[in-house]
């Protein structure tokens, strides 16, 4: 069903996906919700606050703003054609072979690399609580149930990622409750705040609209997430209205969760408590006495890293199995486990067991640069992908524009759900996209991870470019 040339739709009955079946409307639902929830909400956002103040709050309405329109196209357009590569499918559909190929690559690149962070992250939280254990031991051992899950049925990863999601969902809502309460002054010992932190301290904006920018460069790349939802939908029960519900519920909630915390945050405490590099949520629970605080935060964290690591590796094994479907990647990857018998499995699609060995081969070698070159060699790699979510998001962007109007004209049916005031919305999403990448070259800190990702992508559309080029001499010569 990938194989449909660039200015053609798939036809709806041309054959069932071969990862099919096994996810339920559930899953689907609080990966939606908790895939963007992560270390960079309750650790990473520190930073944001100390460039932006309480700007952080329009900060993050402007990165949760683009980040709910890049997901609304691509929930559209997975509605309409759902894929297992999901995206690099849609490129591909929409501007040729050269662009399903680079989004394609890119996307897998970012995943294995990042999937380091977060298991090198996760063990050295879990070496503070039994240092008799090492490092490597623990990255080991959340490297090896992952990939067992992964491998034995989707449906694990499912299981694995709602709760997951639910028990950050739950963080968040507790906290904003508490949050809330100590503002009013009802929790003991504390008394009314008002608004004293949003206008003290310098006022909102005490950096001006320069801080709110810098804030936005600080925490647009934490949305980086939703995409995985849309990936993931091609192997639910349902995909068309699964997606369409997925997106429909998470939407407007990630951008609750996150402007609201950082609303409670900024109206507790002055914005000048913070710093970076600590987290935010234990500052806040710290000053209104909740017991712990740092040990209960440190737990969410070592969680949301666990759920990022199994999100990664489910979805780049799907992302480079869709690439071999279609010819970019080594056949070999395509073998796909039996269809189960047991287990309420015989409905459900098979597992491409050599994609997720693949995936998590060069996960592993990213974590072995990460321990042992983490200022060096890894630093290049994370640089490399840096921006890289920009450059994917950028083409669903130009993909949703020019399969849009596709679809309205030969299957305007498929349309069950819809991009907002289609075009001049994703236009005002591309534009902010250049915006920011523009921004970043001229801030020192952040214009080497551009420079780096640039790079990384000149490379991929090199390559995708030679292959066009030596696919259409092979086909002149016949």
């Amino acid at each position: 069903m990938h194989d449909a040339p660039p200015d053609s739709l798939p036809a709806t009955g041309s054959g069932p996906e071969p990862l099919g079946g096994g996810l339920k409307q559930r899953h689907l639902t609080m990966l939606g919700l908790g895939g963007v929830i992560g270390a960079g909400l309750f650790v990473g956002s520190g930073a944001g606050i100390s460039v932006a103040g309480p700007g952080i709050v329009v900060s993050y309405l402007i990165a949760g703003a683009l980040a709910m329109c890049v997901m609304r196209m691509l929930g559209e357009m997975s509605a309409a054609m759902p894929a297992s590569g999901s995206f690099s499918v849609h490129a591909e559909r929409a501007l040729g072979r050269w662009a399903g190929f680079s989004v394609g690559w890119l996307y897998w690149f970012l995943l294995v690399v990042v999937l380091a962070v977060e298991a090198t992250g996760a063990a050295q939280i879990a070496n503070g609580w039994a240092p008799a254990v090492p490092q490597w031991a623990w990255v080991l051992l959340f490297m090896v149930v992952f990939t067992a899950a992964n491998l034995a049925s989707v449906k694990n990863f499912g299981e694995f990622e709602f709760w997951f999601a639910t028990l950050k969902v739950f963080a968040i809502i507790a906290f904003l409750v508490l949050g809330l309460l100590a503002v009013f002054g009802v929790l003991p010992e504390t008394d009314p705040v008002g608004l004293t932190n949003l206008t003290g301290q310098g006022g909102f904006l005490p950096h001006g609209w320069s801080g709110v920018v810098s804030g936005v460069l600080a925490v647009v790349f934490a949305f980086g997430g939703l995409e995985v939802v849309t990936i993931a939908a091609a192997e639910s029960d349902d995909p068309v209205r699964s997606v369409a519900r997925a997106v429909r519920s998470a939407v407007y909630r990630i951008l609750f969760f996150y402007v609201g915390s950082m609303l409670v945050i900024v109206t507790v405490l002055p914005w000048t408590a913070q710093q970076a590099g600590v987290s935010p949520y234990v500052t806040v629970l710290d000053s209104i006495g909740v017991p712990s605080a740092g040990t209960i935060m440190n737990i969410v964290v070592f969680v949301a890293l666990l759920s990022a690591l199994n999100a990664n590796l489910y979805g780049s094994s799907r992302m480079v199995f869709s690439l071999a479907e279609r010819g970019e990647a080594p056949r070999a990857l395509l073998k796909v486990s039996r269809r189960g018998t047991s287990g309420g499995e015989a409905s459900g699609g098979g597992v491409p067991r050599r994609a997720v060995l693949a995936s998590v081969a060069f996960g592993f070698v990213s974590v072995v640069l990460n321990l042992k070159w983490p200022d060096s060699v890894f630093l290049y790699m994370l640089n490399s992908v840096g921006v890289v979510l920009l450059f994917v998001w950028a083409l669903i962007a130009v993909s949703q524009l020019r399969l849009r109007r596709r679809i309205e004209r030969e299957a305007p049916e498929r349309l069950v759900l819809r991009m907002w005031a289609f075009p001049y919305l994703t236009w005002a999403a591309l534009a902010a996209m250049a915006a920011v990448l523009g921004l970043m070259l001229t801030d020192a800190d952040a214009r080497p991870q551009l420079l780096w990702s640039a790079g990384a992508t000149a490379l991929v559309l090199a390559v995708a470019g030679l292959r066009e080029w030596r696919a259409t001499r092979t086909t002149s010569s016949v």
